[in-house]
């Protein structure tokens, strides 16, 4: 499907949208949960399967959310049962009860432990899991899966998405043994960098214990999908998994460094692809800020800019006001000096040490940001890190989207 890389150590993207992983089968069906289209998936681990999640930070967690923390370390899972449409948060025991019966009737049909099952939800906040629609559902879902499914499935868990999201890459050992990791993700509004606000699932072949996987994901994380936002807002359902399935016989340590980079590749994929796709969004804007004290501080100053309406809406007009940028920069949670910082939007720079650039080009900087995608570059001299942020900015469509979302 691909060929070798020159250089061991680099990935090997691949651009089809789906990938077979071995160990790993998925499924995706029509249960009507809220819309008449594909709303409800499974991924079935093969036994001896590892799983690591990261989950919302959001204190009002979803009933699905409840149940996976309670699972998720009871014993090994071996399917994950997603539907979009309804949330089932907000309500109580009758959530969580709901949940269960879910994954109750996923362990019946595969006999299998409950515990082994892990439930997640997107959609409607407050609304009653409709948990026969879902239950019926579930012999269709076992009877269904295969490894080529995962455009479906990709599909099913979407809410105000305009297309599915998938990302993969193929790696190798030194002796030219090759690994697979491939995702998927939702996510179109609702996003914040608190975990970040979408569901996703990245499969690998890969050879790794509990504790490699959840050290690699929490670090892949942190550039990925906490570096992006569309609204600012946290969701109750967030959650980002990596299951490794070890058939490839490649272990962690075999392959080095270029695991993490493989896995952050797939995550920074799938998380660009929801910024991309955020509600409305005509443009994507990365962030990247050089010269901060530490990657922490250089993220927080990003993150502010990121968040701020005016700058978005200005984005949205290719309005170069740079005064929105530098006021959102001053308010910024850290401290720098702001008499040593240069600003760029694209290749104009805007900025310069305290007071607008001498050579400030409006026009040009406006056509800069007529461009789908473009950066804004932010040099400080406090120090030596950088950190890259990713956002899009605000259009009418998005309060049209959200103010009919329940409608």
């Amino acid at each position: 499907m691909v060929s070798k890389s020159a250089n061991k150590k680099e990935c090997i993207k691949v651009k089809e949208q789906t990938m077979a992983v071995d160990g790993v089968r998925v499924a995706a069906v029509q249960a009507a949960i809220r819309y008449l289209r594909l709303d409800l998936a499974l991924i079935e681990l093969a036994e001896g399967s590892i799983t690591s999640a990261v989950i919302t930070r959001n204190r009002f967690v979803a009933a699905p959310i409840e149940v996976l923390k309670k699972h998720i370390d009871a014993t090994p899972p071996r399917y994950l049962l997603i539907n979009s449409g309804c949330a089932n948060a907000g309500l109580g025991k009758p959530g969580v009860d709901a949940a269960m019966a879910c994954c109750e009737a996923v362990a019946n049909a595969a006999n299998v432990p409950c515990e082994s099952i892990l439930p997640f939800s997107t959609g409607v906040i407050g609304e009653p899991l409709p948990v026969e629609k879902i239950t019926k559902c579930v012999p269709k879902l076992i009877t269904e899966l295969g490894d080529d499914n995962w455009l479906d499935a990709a599909r099913a868990i979407m809410t105000t998405d305009t297309g599915p999201k998938t990302a993969g890459v193929v790696i190798q050992d030194d002796d030219g043994r090759e690994c697979r990791l491939f995702g998927i993700a939702k996510g179109s509004g609702m996003i914040a960098p608190n975990m970040a606000t979408m569901l996703a699932f990245v499969v690998t072949d890969t050879v790794l214990t509990a504790d490699e996987a959840s050290a690699v994901l929490s670090r892949a994380n942190e550039c990925s999908f906490n570096a992006i936002a569309v609204d600012g807002d946290t969701s109750t359902n967030d959650a980002c998994t990596l299951s490794a399935t070890g058939r490839s016989g490649v272990t962690l340590k075999q392959l080095g460094d270029r695991f993490e980079h493989a896995l952050t590749m797939v995550m920074q994929d799938l998380a660009h692809a929801i910024v991309k796709d955020g509600e409305g969004a005509t443009h994507v804007i990365t962030i990247r800020v050089e010269g901060a004290k530490t990657e922490a501080d250089a993220r927080e100053i990003a993150r502010t800019v990121a968040l701020s309406p005016l700058v978005k809406t200005a984005a949205f007009a290719n309005d170069p006001n740079w005064g929105r940028i530098v006021a959102a920069l001053g308010r910024a949670p850290v401290a720098f000096d702001f008499n040593a910082m240069r600003c760029w939007i694209g290749d104009q720079l805007i900025f310069a040490d305290g007071e607008r650039a001498p050579d400030y080009d409006e026009t040009k900087t406006a056509k800069c940001m007529s461009e789908t995608e473009w950066e804004l570059r932010i040099a400080l001299k406090e120090g030596t890190a950088t950190a890259v942020f990713r956002t899009c900015d605000f259009s009418t469509e998005y309060v049209t989207i959200n103010a009919a979302y329940r409608s």
